[in-house]
Protein backbone atom coordinates (compact mmCIF):
# COMPACT_ATOMS: atom_id res chain seq x y z
CA UNK A 1 0.00 0.00 0.00
CA UNK A 2 1.08 3.36 -0.71
CA UNK A 3 0.49 6.50 0.88
CA UNK A 4 -0.25 10.04 -0.71
CA UNK A 5 2.04 11.08 -3.44
CA UNK A 6 4.56 13.84 -2.30
CA UNK A 7 3.78 17.18 -2.87
CA UNK A 8 6.46 19.15 -5.19
CA UNK A 9 9.49 20.76 -2.92
CA UNK A 10 8.98 24.58 -3.25
CA UNK A 11 10.88 27.05 -4.29
CA UNK A 12 12.71 29.61 -1.85
CA UNK A 13 12.15 32.92 -3.34
CA UNK A 14 14.25 36.31 -2.41
CA UNK A 15 12.63 39.07 -4.68
CA UNK A 16 10.49 38.83 -7.86
CA UNK A 17 10.45 42.18 -10.19
CA UNK A 18 7.36 41.66 -12.68
CA UNK A 19 8.79 44.51 -14.59
CA UNK A 20 12.68 44.51 -15.74
CA UNK A 21 14.84 46.40 -18.23
CA UNK A 22 18.19 44.93 -17.00
CA UNK A 23 17.69 41.26 -16.55
CA UNK A 24 17.75 40.33 -20.39
CA UNK A 25 16.58 41.71 -23.63
CA UNK A 26 13.19 43.75 -23.57
CA UNK A 27 11.64 43.44 -20.61
CA UNK A 28 11.63 40.71 -18.37
CA UNK A 29 9.89 39.26 -15.42
CA UNK A 30 13.11 38.65 -12.91
CA UNK A 31 12.98 35.95 -9.99
CA UNK A 32 15.94 35.64 -7.75
CA UNK A 33 15.81 32.72 -5.95
CA UNK A 34 16.89 32.50 -2.04
CA UNK A 35 20.34 29.87 -1.22
CA UNK A 36 23.67 30.05 -2.27
CA UNK A 37 26.32 27.97 -1.05
CA UNK A 38 29.25 28.49 -4.07
CA UNK A 39 30.13 31.93 -1.80
CA UNK A 40 31.95 33.71 -4.92
CA UNK A 41 33.88 36.97 -3.33
CA UNK A 42 32.63 40.39 -4.34
CA UNK A 43 29.32 38.53 -4.88
CA UNK A 44 26.83 41.68 -4.86
CA UNK A 45 23.44 39.98 -3.85
CA UNK A 46 25.17 38.06 -0.80
CA UNK A 47 21.50 38.78 0.93
CA UNK A 48 20.34 35.68 -1.23
CA UNK A 49 22.69 33.09 -0.11
CA UNK A 50 21.82 31.73 3.30
CA UNK A 51 19.09 29.34 3.09
CA UNK A 52 15.11 30.96 3.80
CA UNK A 53 13.36 33.00 1.98
CA UNK A 54 9.70 32.98 1.05
CA UNK A 55 8.81 29.39 0.03
CA UNK A 56 6.82 29.07 -3.15
CA UNK A 57 5.83 26.76 -5.38
CA UNK A 58 6.51 26.79 -9.10
CA UNK A 59 3.08 26.60 -9.95
CA UNK A 60 2.20 29.47 -8.08
CA UNK A 61 5.57 31.35 -9.23
CA UNK A 62 3.96 30.43 -13.29
CA UNK A 63 0.69 31.83 -12.11
CA UNK A 64 2.48 35.46 -11.56
CA UNK A 65 4.37 35.09 -14.58
CA UNK A 66 0.99 33.68 -16.80
CA UNK A 67 -0.57 36.78 -15.98
CA UNK A 68 1.82 39.11 -16.78
CA UNK A 69 1.00 38.09 -20.57
CA UNK A 70 1.99 39.82 -23.20
CA UNK A 71 3.47 42.87 -21.41
CA UNK A 72 6.44 40.98 -20.93
CA UNK A 73 9.56 39.33 -23.38
CA UNK A 74 10.81 36.90 -21.11
CA UNK A 75 11.82 35.40 -17.48
CA UNK A 76 15.31 35.54 -16.28
CA UNK A 77 15.82 33.03 -13.43
CA UNK A 78 18.84 34.56 -11.34
CA UNK A 79 20.01 34.43 -7.23
CA UNK A 80 21.01 33.02 -5.14
CA UNK A 81 21.90 29.58 -7.51
CA UNK A 82 18.97 28.73 -8.86
CA UNK A 83 20.59 25.40 -9.84
CA UNK A 84 20.65 24.57 -6.28
CA UNK A 85 16.73 23.86 -6.42
CA UNK A 86 16.50 22.03 -9.47
CA UNK A 87 13.95 20.42 -9.10
CA UNK A 88 10.97 22.95 -8.29
CA UNK A 89 12.95 25.21 -11.13
CA UNK A 90 12.83 22.55 -13.67
CA UNK A 91 8.88 22.30 -12.51
CA UNK A 92 8.82 26.30 -13.13
CA UNK A 93 10.71 26.31 -16.41
CA UNK A 94 8.64 23.38 -17.86
CA UNK A 95 5.52 25.56 -17.51
CA UNK A 96 7.22 28.46 -19.04
CA UNK A 97 8.57 26.59 -22.05
CA UNK A 98 4.71 24.47 -22.65
CA UNK A 99 2.67 27.21 -21.62
CA UNK A 100 3.73 30.16 -23.01
CA UNK A 101 5.81 32.43 -25.53
CA UNK A 102 8.14 33.80 -22.97
CA UNK A 103 11.98 33.31 -23.40
CA UNK A 104 14.03 32.17 -20.49
CA UNK A 105 17.35 33.35 -19.75
CA UNK A 106 18.74 31.42 -16.29
CA UNK A 107 21.91 32.88 -14.65
CA UNK A 108 24.18 30.37 -12.45
CA UNK A 109 27.20 30.34 -10.27
CA UNK A 110 28.15 27.11 -11.54
CA UNK A 111 30.44 26.07 -14.38
CA UNK A 112 29.41 24.68 -17.42
CA UNK A 113 31.86 21.49 -17.07
CA UNK A 114 29.77 21.38 -13.39
CA UNK A 115 26.58 22.16 -15.67
CA UNK A 116 26.87 19.00 -18.12
CA UNK A 117 27.51 16.89 -15.11
CA UNK A 118 24.57 17.54 -13.19
CA UNK A 119 21.33 15.06 -13.65
CA UNK A 120 18.99 16.45 -15.58
CA UNK A 121 20.99 18.86 -17.32
CA UNK A 122 19.70 17.99 -20.83
CA UNK A 123 16.29 18.49 -19.75
CA UNK A 124 17.39 22.01 -18.33
CA UNK A 125 19.11 22.43 -21.56
CA UNK A 126 15.46 21.94 -23.67
CA UNK A 127 13.89 24.83 -21.39
CA UNK A 128 16.36 27.48 -21.60
CA UNK A 129 17.16 30.09 -24.35
CA UNK A 130 20.50 31.44 -22.98
CA UNK A 131 22.17 30.39 -19.61
CA UNK A 132 25.13 32.07 -18.33
CA UNK A 133 27.88 29.59 -16.46
CA UNK A 134 30.40 30.09 -13.82
CA UNK A 135 31.65 31.78 -10.72
CA UNK A 136 31.47 35.50 -10.28
CA UNK A 137 35.44 36.75 -10.29
CA UNK A 138 35.71 39.95 -8.41
CA UNK A 139 39.00 40.48 -10.64
CA UNK A 140 37.58 39.58 -13.73
CA UNK A 141 34.52 42.29 -13.36
CA UNK A 142 32.75 43.79 -16.67
CA UNK A 143 30.09 46.36 -16.46
CA UNK A 144 27.94 45.80 -19.55
CA UNK A 145 26.00 43.16 -20.32
CA UNK A 146 24.44 40.38 -17.52
CA UNK A 147 27.87 38.05 -16.79
CA UNK A 148 29.22 40.19 -14.40
CA UNK A 149 32.92 39.23 -15.23
CA UNK A 150 34.95 37.67 -18.49
CA UNK A 151 35.44 34.31 -16.83
CA UNK A 152 31.39 33.68 -17.28
CA UNK A 153 30.27 31.60 -20.49
CA UNK A 154 27.12 31.95 -22.30
CA UNK A 155 25.58 29.03 -24.45
CA UNK A 156 22.49 30.32 -26.44
CA UNK A 157 20.61 27.32 -26.47
CA UNK A 158 17.75 28.87 -29.31
CA UNK A 159 18.22 31.68 -32.25
CA UNK A 160 15.86 33.54 -30.27
CA UNK A 161 18.87 35.90 -28.93
CA UNK A 162 22.90 36.70 -30.25
CA UNK A 163 25.57 37.74 -28.17
CA UNK A 164 25.33 41.23 -29.38
CA UNK A 165 21.48 41.46 -27.61
CA UNK A 166 22.86 40.44 -24.19
CA UNK A 167 25.39 42.87 -24.22
CA UNK A 168 22.93 45.78 -25.11
CA UNK A 169 21.38 45.27 -22.02
CA UNK A 170 21.83 47.81 -19.68
CA UNK A 171 23.46 47.25 -16.29
CA UNK A 172 21.33 48.81 -13.87
CA UNK A 173 18.17 50.60 -13.87
CA UNK A 174 16.09 52.10 -10.64
CA UNK A 175 12.64 50.70 -10.45
CA UNK A 176 10.00 53.20 -8.66
CA UNK A 177 7.41 50.51 -6.75
CA UNK A 178 3.70 51.32 -6.24
CA UNK A 179 4.70 52.56 -2.43
CA UNK A 180 6.79 54.54 -3.25
CA UNK A 181 10.09 52.77 -2.68
CA UNK A 182 13.15 52.86 -4.89
CA UNK A 183 15.44 49.52 -6.10
CA UNK A 184 18.16 48.96 -8.07
CA UNK A 185 18.06 46.33 -10.75
CA UNK A 186 20.79 44.91 -12.27
CA UNK A 187 24.75 43.99 -12.58
CA UNK A 188 25.90 47.07 -11.76
CA UNK A 189 26.07 47.22 -7.57
CA UNK A 190 25.24 50.60 -6.36
CA UNK A 191 28.21 52.42 -5.19
CA UNK A 192 27.56 51.92 -1.59
CA UNK A 193 28.19 48.30 -2.30
CA UNK A 194 24.14 47.10 -1.34
CA UNK A 195 22.69 44.81 -3.09
CA UNK A 196 20.70 45.48 -6.45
Amino acid sequence: MTGPPTPPRPLRLHSFEPYSETGGPGVRAVVWLQGCTLGCPGCFVPDTHPSGGHEITADELFAYIAVLGGRIEGVTITGGEPLQQFRPLLRLLTRIRAETALSVLVLTGYSWDELVRMPGAAALRERVDVLFAGRYERDLRIRHGLRGSSNKTVHLFTDRYTAADLDAVPDTGVVIRANGARAVSGTEPPSDGGAP
